[in-house]
């Protein structure tokens, strides 16, 4: 395992990375020995700092949760990742390309939690429970380390890859749709470059709440009533860039219309 002077170091390289917009070696590539408790380390040295700076913690992302994600990144477990309120858009908005090293843009659905949601044993039906609405989304991926030869420990140690996440504005309670079957036709430029559907997350996209919430009680943590959970995507990743337009269809959930600018 890195040692607490490590960790601190490599969290400060991320600062770093994320104020340069520049790319760091692999974590593992220097120290193959990490594990995924050190990148988990590495995350929350890092999620302090920014906290410490003034940044307000509004949820957290589940990354790596569908087989099209698994297959395109080579990395077969979920993770985590934790959200600041100055990385959500809406709808409708321009986001700057300069925010970030390389911009990727996934499907999701999000949930934000009407009551706090504890584990050991948290199931589907209890995450349901705890979910006060869904509402679709999509993630902004942005990579401060460099991409060949990644592995999960590097991007744990990175945030999960999350950058930002625009979200609509059609809201629905889970007793409202089947939220398996919620779609995502992901558009650039007005050419439909990925589809999916939400069942495609653990077969269902609450699933990953649930599971979240486990992991959390073996570190003596909840998720707690108003944070929003990114659930992971049911698409593989579409590489953006200055200038393009993205689009995603919902169907009854709406449609996300964003411009890269």
């Amino acid at each position: 395992m890195l040692t607490p002077e490590q960790i601190a170091r490599i969290a400060e390289e991320l600062a770093e990375a994320d104020r340069t917009h520049e790319l760091i070696p692999r974590i593992t590539s220097r120290h193959p020995d990490a594990t995924v408790e050190d990148s988990y380390a590495i995350q929350g040295v890092w999620r302090d700092r920014m906290i410490a700076s003034g940044r307000l913690l509004v949820g957290r992302k589940i990354g790596l949760t569908s087989k099209a994600m698994q297959q395109a990144t080579g990395i077969t477990e979920p993770d985590y990742g934790v959200m600041f309120d100055d990385t959500v858009y809406r709808t409708g908005d321009d986001i700057p390309v300069e925010r970030f090293s390389n911009v990727r843009v996934e499907v999701e659905l999000a949930f934000v939690l009407k009551h706090p949601l504890e584990g050991p044993d948290c199931t589907l039906e209890d995450a349901l429970a705890a979910i006060d609405y869904a509402v679709p989304a999509l993630e902004i991926l942005n990579s401060h380390i460099e991409l060949e030869g990644r592995t999960i420990v590097d991007t744990i140690s990175d945030n999960a890859a999350y950058g930002a996440m625009v979200l609509g504005d059609v809201r629905k309670r889970p007793d409202e749709i089947d939220l398996r079957w919620v779609p995502g036709v992901l558009s650039r430029n007005g050419e439909v470059e990925e589809t999916g559907v939400a069942a495609g997350v653990l077969g269902h996209p609450a699933t990953g709440v649930a599971w979240l919430a486990n992991k959390f009680y073996q570190h003596g943590a909840r998720l707690e009533t108003g944070e929003i959970i990114l659930a992971g995507s049911f698409t593989r990743p579409m590489w953006v860039q200055r200038g393009d337009s993205v689009r995603c269809d919902f169907a009854e959930m709406g449609v996300i219309e964003c411009r890269f600018v």
